[in-house]
């Protein structure tokens, strides 16, 4: 009987190469996935963060559009009662301030303009300022009086002076405190001359310009007669303007003497006596004794938080481009 044949043997077959190395191109792999998974999460997180940043902005925007426009004026309902109008002249009278002409031009328009107001009251504490900006408000009240046929009255809290009383004349009455400070009928142009020290220090001015005045008032090369002439003809000039500007205003009430249109300003008492102001009295006495109307509305038009921010915003960029511009030149 012949013997059970044996059962088969594996047979030793070869190992693939992949196969041999497969430990270690797995362990690879991992490797390279982790990697790319934790790029692709810092990339979502990076946008993300961006999105919403970009979101953060547009609420900004949109809250800084809104405030811009919102104006905070007196509801219609207080509006529509007899009323008086109060628009406020305080701080320094610029273009760059909150009492510009356009400030206060947007707030006698709307303060005139309303049905309800039965006059305007000018509330005035100023130290001055432009005689442009002061300009454009005097001729834009005398406007506005006579088209709405609505009185005008100026009221002074601490001072009155100069360009603020240049435009207080345009009032039908002037009210003051006995302490106010009234006056200052006068033109100024200042500065500082450093040619003396720049000599004592050795230090030279380079300065070239095409024009034989275009340096007219540099502080650091000395002023000509022929300039300083100029320049005292250029302030008379606006002085006889100003002169004729408190002589319309005030026409017979003005008690004229040689001190009057000196630059030289007097209390409330004084320049009652000197016809400059017409009584004593207060916002309360013009609202209730002479316009019969003892609710009072503020018209006027204030910066608010966005505008402040934006003026911000435009000063640091003007400043950018300044600089930009002294880098790439230093003509002007």
């Amino acid at each position: 009987m012949s013997d059970p044949l044996p059962p088969d043997e594996p047979t030793a077959r070869p190992i693939p190469a992949s196969a041999a190395a497969s430990p270690e191109s797995g362990w690879e792999r991992g490797t390279i996935e982790r990697v790319m998974l934790a790029t692709l999460a810092e990339q979502r997180s990076a946008r993300r963060w961006r999105i919403g940043l970009r979101l953060a902005w547009l609420v900004f925007l949109v809250f800084l559009v809104w405030t811009l426009l919102y104006r905070g004026s007196p509801s219609s309902a207080t509006k529509s009662l007899p009323h008086t109008a109060l628009v406020e002249i305080k701080g320094a009278i610029s273009s760059d301030e909150e009492t510009s002409a356009d400030n206060v031009v947007a707030s006698l328009r709307s303060a005139f303009e309303d049905a309800g107001a039965q006059g305007v009251v000018l509330l005035i504490n100023s130290p001055g300022g432009s005689p442009v900006q002061a300009g454009i408000i005097n001729d834009e009240l005398n406007r506005l009086r006579e088209k709405h046929k609505k009185p005008v009255y100026a009221v002074v809290e601490e001072s009155c002076v100069s360009a603020a009383y240049y435009i207080a004349v345009a009032a039908d009455r002037i009210y003051v405190d006995k302490a106010s400070i009234v006056g200052s009928i006068g033109v100024l142009m200042d500065g500082f001359g450093f040619t003396g020290l720049m000599e004592k220090l050795g230090v030279e001015r380079r300065l070239i310009t095409a024009g034989e005045h275009k340096g007219f008032l540099d502080p650091f090369r000395p002023l000509t007669p022929q300039e300083r002439d100029f320049a005292e003809q250029m302030l008379q000039q606006v002085h006889a303007q100003f002169i004729d500007v408190v002589k319309a205003g005030r026409g017979k009430r003005l008690k004229e003497s040689p001190e009057l249109f000196s630059g030289l300003f007097w209390t409330g008492a004084q320049a009652i006596d000197m016809g400059l102001v017409d009584q004593l009295g207060s916002v309360d006495y013009v609202a209730r004794e002479v316009l019969k109307a003892e609710e009072v509305v503020d018209y006027t038009r204030r910066q608010n938080l966005a505008e402040r921010l934006a003026g911000r915003f435009g000063a640091a960029i003007g400043a950018g481009a300044v600089r930009a511009l002294q880098a790439t030149s230093a003509l002007r």
